[in-house]
């Protein structure tokens, strides 16, 4: 079959126009991939009977998800659009909640909590753990174990252990618990990553004196460096992320044989905690 000139031309033409048509710019199509505003507001109530327990609700829940940040160190966590809190410590606290839509587009509300009264069997036993103010930095005592010492700063909600040089101190407080009872210890600990470092917890029957080491008890919970942890960047609960120690992988659970005063102590040492250091904050310990 034989084709005229005219019949190429055309089929040339055509393609001269696909590969234009090819080239331009898409029509972009708003698909509602994203949101323009969502309603993050919410409410709290007490829950009758139980003056550290609150019910939080979203006023909405037209959206993806919620996350909730309950002030207490943890940040925003995924949770549901209606959900009990426990709040075992008496204090000011900032309830946040995130509601995220699509494209990941995130609303927020806060509102403030106040809760009267420690949980009388859940409460923080520890003093001073959340490092706020100077109020929380005099529950503890610094001691020295070797020169030159690490040194201990408050600042921003955190406690920062830093120095290297193979010195070593610590910091402890006193206890009151009670035998054969279950306790939780927790700490939130963070570090850019250190080189021949210990970071070690103990909780002794003996008080710390200065210039001199501590092992009363052995190590409870430790971050080192020749056991495989705190070598890099590391952040979250020693509970989880520390790799020495008698409550390793035991979620800090710890009884003690007798009632009356233990010292939680907390020291650190080596060649180099860091640039950094190591910073602790949230640290507790609980009945369970």
């Amino acid at each position: 079959m034989k084709y005229s000139y005219s019949y190429y031309s055309i089929l040339l033409v055509t393609g001269i126009l696909g590969l234009l048509t090819g080239c331009s710019k898409p029509k972009v199509v708003d698909r509602g991939i994203s949101e323009s505003n969502l309603n993050a507001d919410f409410t709290i109530a007490p829950v009758s009977g139980n003056a550290n327990r609150f019910v939080i609700a979203a006023n909405d829940s037209s959206y993806i998800a919620s996350k909730w940040d309950l002030s207490d160190g943890a940040g925003p966590v995924f949770g549901k659009h209606r959900q009990e809190i426990f709040l075992p410590d008496a204090g000011s606290y900032s309830i946040t909640h995130v509601a995220i839509g699509k494209g990941g587009a995130t609303f927020s509300s806060t509102k403030p909590l106040n809760v009267a009264t420690t949980d009388p069997a859940a409460g923080n036993l520890v003093q001073g753990g959340k490092f706020q103010s100077a109020a929380d930095d005099v529950k503890w005592t610094r001691f020295t174990i070797s020169s030159p010492a690490v040194q201990w700063t408050m600042a921003n909600g955190k406690l920062t252990a830093t120095g290297g040089s193979w010195g070593h101190s610590g910091i402890y407080q006193a206890i009151q618990v009670q035998a054969n009872k279950d306790y939780r210890f927790g700490m939130v600990i963070s570090g850019s990553g250190a080189t021949d470092t210990w970071f070690e917890v103990y909780f002794g029957t003996t008080q710390p004196v200065q210039n001199s080491d501590y092992s009363n008890g052995g190590v409870q919970i430790a971050m080192n460096t020749w056991a495989g942890c705190g070598n890099t960047a590391f952040s979250g609960n020693i509970n989880t992320i520390g790799c020495d120690g008698a409550l390793a992988g035991k979620n800090g659970k710890i009884r003690f044989a007798q009632s009356g005063t233990i010292y939680l102590v907390i020291k650190s040492g080596g060649a180099n905690l860091g640039t950094s250091g190591i910073s602790i904050t949230n640290v507790e310990l609980r009945g369970i």
